[in-house]
């Protein structure tokens, strides 16, 4: 751009296309969760023991991803995002279904493997554009509108998916040689959900770039596709960028391993059905949420006044109070004061991830924006993934008694979220003095 000025979008254009990647994060987010609602029912009709249907749920859906992530997030850079958006979108829409119809184990499993990678360019791609299209001063808050894609799925997911699983037992179908479980149907609706969100990212005015790319240039090689030039702008500052990254590993592992595991722990544990667990843990999650947009944004307004590393700072915060509601939620003795401390881990959660998304796109180069975010949603997918099988494999190797799977969650959580809290707080010094590095730099144009 001449004179080093951005044209930001017009705000019915900007605050629409936050409204569609609302939509597609939220139905991302309602299979997730609606897949965890169904995980004893697969367990059970597959005959997988618990690491088997850990490697269902995570690296079976990552696997794919590791390979073409960082390369598809690529295309965000260089291509326009609403583009990239509607495409990935319908491809998810399209994967979610064929699980649904898929007629054995291999063709099940298939169909995840190809989930994660099918969706990878999302999230880079929404960020960009949103970074474009928002001013700096109001880019927290779209952050922050952005977290209802998630607060809908996760609650909608146990709420809706609950009555949907109980509902699907008179749904199998039989025609010939044909055969669906009957929740495959949940599958087939949510793959038709995101083929209908794909479709409403052609709508979406594509935002003038803070940072122009040089076609055919050196930006445009292989090594640029593979992410080499993002992760070397992340090797130069190690202090600031392997604490941040390696904090929201630690804390994926164990928060998507949890948010797998809710409904068979709560089954095993205290014996209730996935109808009840859906609409008990809905309204959890949905205060949970409500209560972390609030705290977030104050929590960083308030530290804001007088620290330059307020949005680490804050995660910081909200990383400790995740960390004590994870380990005591499945000590508790009744099903009920277990589900409300799975709450205030999700207002901690959800207060933490504003700020935490915030922080990485406020110091990373514009141009390579969509890369390093790919980079660090890698992170958090790849070890996300890797989360729900741990606790598989803890579960069978270590625990053994399918009832106390509520210990093996402690273990996980009383050994991965600490870690992750430390992380972050080493990682707040290095950030404020990056920002301050910007800061001069801004003022000196």
């Amino acid at each position: 751009m001449a004179g080093g000025t951005h044209r930001y979008s017009d705000a019915p254009a900007r605050y629409w296309a936050l409204t569609v990647i609302v939509l597609a994060t939220f139905v991302t987010f309602f299979d997730s969760v609606t897949f965890g609602m169904l995980a004893e029912r697969i367990k059970h009709d597959f005959g997988l023991s618990d690491a088997q249907l850990g490697f269902l749920a995570g690296p079976a859906g990552v696997i794919a991803f590791f390979f073409v992530g960082v390369p598809l997030a690529r295309l965000a850079d260089i291509f326009p995002r609403k583009w990239v958006l509607a495409g990935g979108s319908v491809a998810v829409g399209v994967v979610i279904a064929a699980g649904g119809v898929a007629q054995g184990l291999g063709q099940f499993v298939a169909s995840r493997v190809f989930l994660a990678a099918s969706g990878s360019a999302h999230a880079p791609a929404s960020y960009s554009l949103l970074a474009d299209a928002f001013p700096p001063r109001r880019l927290t808050r779209a952050f922050a509108l952005l977290q209802f894609g998630f607060i809908g799925g996760t609650t909608l997911g146990p709420f809706i998916g609950g009555r949907l699983v109980m509902a699907s037992r008179g749904w199998e179908t039989h025609v010939g040689r044909w055969h669906l479980f009957g929740w495959q149907w949940i599958l087939i609706g949510c793959g038709v959900a995101a083929m209908a969100v794909g479709l409403l990212f052609l709508t979406v005015r594509e935002p003038d770039r803070a940072a122009q790319l040089q076609r055919g240039g050196a930006h445009d090689g292989l090594a640029a596709m593979l992410g080499w030039q993002a992760f070397r702008a992340l090797a130069e500052r190690p202090r600031l960028f392997v604490p941040l990254f390696g904090a929201l590993a630690l804390s994926a592992l164990d928060v998507f391993g949890l948010q797998f595991w809710r409904t068979p722990f709560l089954i095993r544990t205290y014996g209730w059905n996935e109808g009840q667990i859906g609409a008990a843990m809905g309204l959890a999650v949905l205060v949970g949420s409500l209560v972390g947009l609030v705290l977030g944004a104050v929590l960083v307004e308030v530290l804001a006044r007088r620290h330059a590393d307020a949005n680490v700072r804050a995660a910081a915060i909200c990383f400790a109070g995740t960390s004590v509601a994870a380990i005591l939620s499945p000590m508790m003795p009744r099903a009920e004061w277990s589900l409300a401390l799975m709450g205030v881990g999700v207002a901690f959660g959800i207060a933490g991830a504003v700020p935490q998304n915030a922080a990485v796109q406020r110091v990373v180069p514009p141009a390579m924006r969509a890369q390093v975010t790919a980079i660090y949603l890698f992170m958090f997918t790849f070890f996300g993934a890797m989360g729900s099988f741990l606790v598989g494999v803890v579960q069978d190797r270590v625990v053994g008694d399918p009832h106390r799977l509520w210990l093996t969650l402690v273990l996980c959580a009383g050994t991965l979220l600490p870690a992750a809290t430390l992380l972050m707080v080493l990682a707040m010094r290095p950030y404020a003095q990056e920002i301050e590095r910007l800061e001069a730099l801004e003022r000196a144009k």
